[in-house]
């Protein structure tokens, strides 16, 4: 290689080679002006990025020096990160973060708390939006308003003054807004917020007219659902949505000449021979069905006549009522009292200390947040986030047996039955040696294992149930429910999740989401609902990588090939039935005999239970599967 650089003739990865050459190498800190800013946005997660970044590197580097292909060490390649944050030390640093959490990469000076919030959407009514500007110059807040440009700060400026709004439009601006007057400029922001502190409000032209500035004529706001980038999105057979014509199914695309000219148009068959051509521009009016499972069966709508119209007022009513349901019994729930629970006993101190890891702080703190609340004579209503593997399950199971030791029963609603298979089995493990009754409910149960859990639950002899929507069935009695756990809640529907609730309105309720939906999330933040935080992970816990690509085979095997040298499983999800098992037979092939197995809903309940005990046993290396994961 050396003499080959040496003739000048181009090497393949000749980087490798870069420390030796060059001596010291220099990073980007090298040229940073002296008197830089430097800001890190979510810094405990830039730090666990980086460390795993490096623990990938080392590995990669070390498997080449022993092959004999370099001769370097890791921090040739890349600087380390302490090394790093020591080199940043010398210049202001300031960390960014939604949430103030410990095991920062270095200790801050000073913490300033901004509190936020985030304005709504105006939907294109600049009436509205000049409201609320004047509302705020009222209270004797100062305002801004960021526009895409000029020309559009001038239109809105136009607007407020109308409304007799003193506004004023400037293109570069010397300072902050003044009292009693709206600033309109230039520039760009996500959207809309408040920042009660500081009693500044900033609106953005994307708040104010919906998504963005309207040219020419306005159309009217596509509808709610999964929203269709092209045609390409769509296969032969999908359900799909048309806004003026209901549910339908796609059939294809077609090119029909239109004024000397071949165009392309979505064909949707409708009930009866009825057949509907949308052109590809208007795509916006059509989106994927999301309504009932594949094992409801849906009735295509009729083009013609007003059923689709009735349908669209009844659900629109239907949501409505649901509504106001779900604000009453949030109100209810605030006013009633709920069953106080007893401070910790010895027995909840030696449950706690059975604990085989060492808690981190954030699950010290989120256990005793909730343990506060089920001490308290009002109902919880607690929101756990925190991402896959960080200790939530650990969290609500301290939590559960704080509920058994006052006499109460408590109930765990898993989104699938894999879950709450996975639940069941953690749960025996952590209460053994503890007088805990412990059962499950879902499709893997026998009928006569059904009647029994019933039975003892209703008798009150099942202390801990866990279980899929099957809990949420009328047959379902408890003697004494004090605590209810959701996890994984935006997998369920509202009625779902309310339907337990209206069952023991005096219920401690803790939900557990590492993704959770807007509407509860918005809840916690808007504080109907508490929120605990779990952002620390585990010690020696490297985080979740996630990579987005092109299907390819060989990709996809050396991944799986990678996972089970160290001794792991994977799940291949494959929501497609008709051949799930030929791809299930390419792995196997192309994986060297390991052991793949095949799980899907329309399988059946003994030998669909087999499949995943033989995965929760090690037995099965590999599942394709569909969601019923």
């Amino acid at each position: 290689d050396a003499e080959r650089m040496a003739a000048g003739a181009e090497l393949v990865a000749a980087d490798r080679y870069a420390h030796i050459i060059y001596g010291e190498i220099a990073t980007a800190l090298d040229y940073f002006p002296e008197d830089a800013v430097v800001v890190m946005d979510q810094p405990v997660r830039t730090a666990e990025r980086a460390r795993a970044f490096a623990k990938q590197l080392s590995d990669d580097v070390n498997m080449l020096v022993r092959s004999g292909a370099i001769a370097a060490r890791p921090e040739s390649f890349a600087m380390p990160f302490d090394a790093m944050m020591k080199a940043l030390g010398a210049l202001p640093l300031y960390f960014a973060d939604a949430f103030t959490v410990g095991r920062l990469p270095a200790a801050p000076r000073t913490v300033v708390g901004v509190t936020a919030k985030q304005l709504p959407s105006y939907g294109g009514n600049s009436e509205t939006a000049a409201e609320d500007v004047a509302h705020y110059l009222g209270i004797g807040c100062r305002v801004a308003v960021l526009a895409g440009d000029m020309r559009r700060a001038n239109i809105l400026r136009d607007i407020f003054i109308k409304k007799n709004i003193r506004a004023v439009a400037a293109e570069n601006p010397e300072g902050p807004p003044e009292a009693g007057f709206c600033l309109i400029t230039a520039g760009k922001l996500s959207a809309g917020l408040e920042y009660p502190s500081l009693r500044l409000a900033v609106l953005t032209d994307t708040q104010i007219a919906g998504s963005g500035i309207r040219r020419g004529a306005r159309r009217k706001k596509a509808m709610a659902g999964e929203k269709l980038g092209s045609y390409a999105d769509l296969s032969v057979g999908d359900l799909v949505v048309h806004e003026h014509h209901g549910i339908g199914r796609f059939a294809g695309v077609v090119r029909i000449p239109v004024d000397g000219a071949e165009k392309d148009y979505i064909k949707i068959c409708y009930a009866g021979t009825d057949s509907l051509y949308v052109p590809a521009t208007q795509l916006d009016l059509v989106a994927k069905y999301m309504g009932a499972g594949e094992d409801q069966p849906v009735r295509l709508s009729k083009m013609g006549g007003t059923e689709w119209a009735r349908a669209k007022s009844r659900a629109k009513a239907a949501a409505k009522d649901l509504a106001k349901g779900l604000i009453a019994l949030y109100a209810e729930r605030i006013r009633q009292k709920g069953h106080a629970f007893s401070p910790d006993s010895p027995w909840q101190a030696e449950f706690d200390e059975r604990f085989e890891y060492s808690e981190t702080e954030d699950q010290l703190r989120c256990i005793a947040e909730i343990k506060a609340d089920m001490e308290k004579p009002v109902p919880m209503d607690r929101l756990l986030c925190g991402d896959v593997g960080y200790g939530k399950t650990e969290v609500a199971l301290r939590a559960v047996m704080k509920c058994v030791l006052d006499g109460k029963q408590a109930a765990l609603l898993a989104p699938t039955t894999v879950l709450a298979q996975q639940h069941y089995q953690t749960s025996v493990q952590r209460f053994f040696g503890f007088p805990v009754e412990i059962e499950v409910l879902s499709r893997f149960r026998t009928p006569a294992d059904v009647r029994r859990t019933l039975g003892d639950l209703k008798s009150g002899k099942c202390d801990f149930v866990i279980g899929t929507h099957r809990l949420l069935q009328k047959d379902v009695e408890f003697k004494n429910l004090g605590l209810l756990i959701v996890d994984e809640e935006q997998r369920f529907g509202v009625s779902h999740k309310e339907h337990i609730k209206e069952m023991s309105r005096q219920v401690d309720v803790l939900t557990l989401s590492a993704t959770p939906i807007p509407r509860t999330l918005n809840m916690a933040m808007a504080g109907i609902r508490d929120m605990s935080t779990i952002e620390e992970p585990p010690q020696d816990r490297l985080p979740v990588q996630t990579f987005v690509m092109e299907h390819d085979w060989g990709v996809v095997c050396d991944a799986i090939k990678k996972e089970i040298s160290r001794g792991g499983q994977v799940y291949y999800l494959h929501n497609r039935i008709n051949n799930i098992e030929r791809t299930a037979l390419r792995l196997s092939e192309m994986l060297d005999g390991a052991a793949v197995a095949v799980a899907h809903g329309k399988m059946d309940e003994e030998q669909l239970g087999r499949v995943m005990e033989d995965m929760t046993e090690g037995r099965t290396q590999v599942l394709v599967c569909t969601t019923i994961i």
